[in-house]
Parts: structure tokens; sequence; C-alpha cells
């Protein structure tokens, strides 16, 4: 469950990310870098996934991570990504969240429905 005092809205995760890669005079990483990283992240929360939802156990010299872990490396490079795009996410949040209540409205069975049918 989330805390609620430590909710932060993603404008200010941007900024806090923001600040942290400014004090660094490497900066951000190119579009293509951060995709790369992106793609080691999304598999090493595959990896952790697979752990405790699949049928390959970890073996017992591998670190043990979290879900939690991986999906916040994965959260913080897109942030990165976003920020050296100039890509406000709320905004990009927002424009999926349209997209899904109006093209895709009726794509799957709303629970209401089968309730109704019962």
């Amino acid at each position: 469950m989330v805390n609620q005092m430590s909710k932060k809205t993603m404008e200010q995760m941007q900024n806090e990310v923001d600040s942290y890669i400014s004090q660094f005079k490497e900066g951000y990483f190119s579009p293509l870098s951060m995709m790369a990283r992106l793609t080691e992240e999304t598999g090493e929360l595959a990896r952790e996934i697979n752990h405790y939802y699949g049928e390959k156990p970890k073996k017992d010299s591998e670190e043990e991570k979290t879900l939690e872990q991986e999906l916040g490396d994965m959260l913080f490079v897109m942030i990165c990504l976003a920020n050296s795009l100039d890509i406000n996410m709320e905004e990009a949040f927002d424009l999926v969240m349209e997209k899904f209540q109006t093209r895709d409205k009726d794509r799957w069975t709303r629970i209401s429905e089968t309730e109704d049918k019962k």
C-alpha cells in the first residue's frame, strides 16, 4: 500500500530526477542509450516476475530483488527519457487515458455488464 505521506506528483518526480541528473557533467544519456537501459530494466523485471510467479526459482547465489525495486528502476529510466525529450509525463498519461476512454472504451467487458447478466 502506498504511504499517503510520501505521494508525489509526476511533475515532482520529473523535477526530482532532473535535479539529480543536472548535478553531473554527463547529464542525460542519449535517447537510444536510455531505450537500451529501459530494455535492460524490463528484462530484470521480467526475471523477478518469473522467479515470484513463474516456474523458474532463483538460484541460492542470486541476489534477492523486489518487484518494487525493478518497477522503480523502470520508472526512473522512463522519467529520464521523458525529461531528455522535454515530455511532460502527466500530459502523456492524460493522452493515453483519453485513448483508453474513447477508442478502447468498448474493448473489454465491464464488471457492471457481467453483473447485469446474472
